[in-house]
């Protein structure tokens, strides 16, 4: 009995290990387990992004897609991957572990990854080919049958990305005890050295693999990214002895809506009292208010309490109804812990949607900015390089910055606030938002000069490159690659660790539909803006012969101008946010 005791004691309550057999203490989880991640994503976010950050140069040049067309394809190609990680956050909370979501979800984007490669080294399934000279007939775009393989490669690879994205980072985060601060600690290390592997990930895309992409043609570079996604399984699998996984507990949708039916229908004459054991739950204004860094449960009483009934908190009271009201059927009736995990749910949507706007300007580092590189001198000394490759510079700025603000910044905003954090996540995330106003702006008095460049030289109709360097672009890249340094990691680290635990993984996939929302409403302002300024005859800003006729700084202005009305809202909602505490406190 002693012995069966200790062995309880051992267990992580609600973590299996890969054979879904209890994960005991002191074997799995930890900083050990996680580096097996850590280095999975720079595998896997080489896979991405070898395609993703040169994709609209391959549409344009080998399927004659024009560049409207281009950067549309792109946008909805990368916004379905980052949207399809809900999918693989809800597979992972209520069907299987996260684990088997993204093996499964590799091994998906690895098939889509071989399609692709097969097609762009098969001239038969490729367009005919054409000279994009001047006074020549168009070139014929992709159509029929190889338009289909096309984007059954790319939306199959999508598919698996969506997965990935949707499991990896909670996997991850999910190998530390939150209720230590030692815990809480490692884990905010783990999400800072995540964004630093995807950019390590990100630096070989954008270098290495576009200029094989360029140079030696794209069924290398398609190849490129599959070894990398096959290689990220094995790597990922090494680590399984490690790894500790939460126990899926059901559709979180479900909680959801029962809590939102219950207290819309339930009958409530005059209120009926909860049940109460006089512990509150504590919400607060920044996350552990200070820097004694206390566990949130200590050993008995108040873990215990932690799992009993208790009383709902003020925050979004409608819902409390829930539990204080009869139920309308015994199929709604809600436990006080559901009806607060569902209000956590609904606090955080708010700052979910104020990140779409600035995901909306990232979108611009895979389209419009690359299109603008490729009419500039990318000439460095005697190398050519290749405008996809213009992500360095942010890239590179996030590997140096990612250990500075976890080993220097942080440490230091901790001793200067008194507070855990030192920097809250939602400052973060402010910070982001402001670097995407800039880079807007940055972005909208380059393309002024481009093409005063352009004018000045008589090159308005030339595809010759203009007589102005590319490191002109790498402004607003270094802005928006810092913005999303602070934003991402932010983000990541705010719904996980805001999330109910049931809900985790999805809510931590909501980082990634941003992305994907915030690349949809870049299609969709595109569309908007020429529909709205091709009226009465006049040429549309993003519509003309190359990307010299378009009105591109008009464009940005109106980015800019977007941006900062966002950050105004995203204010008003990280004032008025308090944080969810994960403990208690005894009435």
């Amino acid at each position: 009995m002693q012995e069966g005791g200790v062995r309880e004691t051992e267990r992580w309550e609600g973590y299996v290990d890969w054979r879904n057999r209890p994960a005991t203490k002191g074997r799995h989880g930890g900083m050990v387990a996680a580096s097996f991640v850590l280095v999975a994503e720079v595998l896997e976010n080489l896979a991405f992004l070898a395609n993703a950050s040169n994709l609209v140069t391959y549409l344009m040049n080998s399927m004659h897609y024009s560049p409207s067309q281009s950067a549309t394809t792109v946008t909805n190609f990368m916004g379905t991957a980052f949207l399809l990680a809900l999918l693989g956050g809800f597979l992972s909370d209520a069907v299987c572990t996260t684990y088997v979501v993204y093996l499964t979800s590799a091994s998906v984007e690895f098939m889509g990854l071989v399609i692709l490669m097969i097609q762009a080294r098969s001239p038969s399934l490729m367009p005919p080919g054409c000279a994009k000279v001047a006074g020549a007939a168009p070139c014929e775009p992709v159509s029929g049958s190889k338009k289909a393989i096309l984007f059954v490669g790319l939306y199959a690879t999508a598919l698996g990305i969506g997965g990935i994205k949707g499991s990896l980072p909670s996997h991850g985060a999910e190998q530390f005890d939150e209720r230590t601060p030692q815990g809480r600690k490692g884990r905010s290390t783990f999400f800072n050295y995540f964004v630093f592997c995807l950019s390590c990930g990100a630096l070989v895309a954008v270098t290495f693999a576009v200029w094989v992409e360029d140079n030696k043609g794209w069924q290398w570079g398609f190849g490129i990214s599959t070894i990398a996604i096959l290689l990220s399984i094995p790597v990922f699998a090494a680590g399984s002895r490690f790894y500790r996984s939460k126990v899926p507990t059901g559709s979180p949708l479900v909680t959801i809506a029962k809590v939102l039916l219950a207290a819309a229908l339930a009958p409530c004459r005059g209120g009926a009292p909860s049940a109460s054991n006089g512990a509150v739950i504590d919400r607060a204004p920044s996350p552990m208010g200070n820097t004694e860094l206390k566990e949130y449960c200590k050993t008995g009483e108040a873990c215990a309490a932690a799992d009993e009934a208790t009383e709902p908190s003020q925050e979004l009271s409608v819902l409390n109804r829930a539990v204080q009201c009869q139920p309308r059927h015994r199929a709604l009736a809600c436990t006080v812990q559901e009806v607060e995990d569902v209000k956590i749910v609904l606090m955080v949507l708010p700052i979910f949607l104020a990140t779409i706007m600035l995901n909306c300007c990232l979108a611009q580092l895979t389209t419009f900015s690359v299109e603008q590189a490729t009419t500039m001198d990318t000439r460095l000394g005697g190398l050519k390089v290749p405008a996809a490759s213009l992500p360095v510079f942010p890239v590179t700025f996030v590997i140096l910055l990612a250990p500075i603000y976890d080993h220097l910044i942080i440490p230091f905003a901790r001793r200067a606030t008194g507070t855990e954090m030192g920097i809250t996540h939602l400052q973060r995330i402010g910070t982001g938002l402001v670097l995407s106003i800039v880079a807007m702006a940055v972005a909208a008095v380059v393309e002024v000069k481009r093409k005063n460049v352009a004018t000045n030289a008589g090159m308005i109709d030339s595809r010759a490159p203009l007589p102005i360097t590319f490191f002109w672009i790498a402004f607003q890249y270094l802005f928006l690659g810092s913005a999303d340094l602070f934003t991402l990691a932010g983000l990541l680290e705010f719904f996980f660790s805001e999330a109910p635990p049931r809900m985790r993984s999805l809510a931590t996939s909501l980082s990634w539909a941003s992305l994907a929302l915030g690349h949809y409403l870049s299609s969709v302002l595109v569309t908007i803006v020429n529909s709205a300024t091709g009226r009465g005859g006049h040429r549309p800003w993003l519509e003309g012969a190359s990307l010299n006729h378009y009105h591109l700084e008009r464009f940005y202005w109106l980015m800019c101008a977007l941006s900062a009305i966002n950050y105004l809202f995203f204010l008003v909602l990280a004032i008025r946010y308090k944080y969810r505490n994960a403990g208690v406190i005894k009435g």
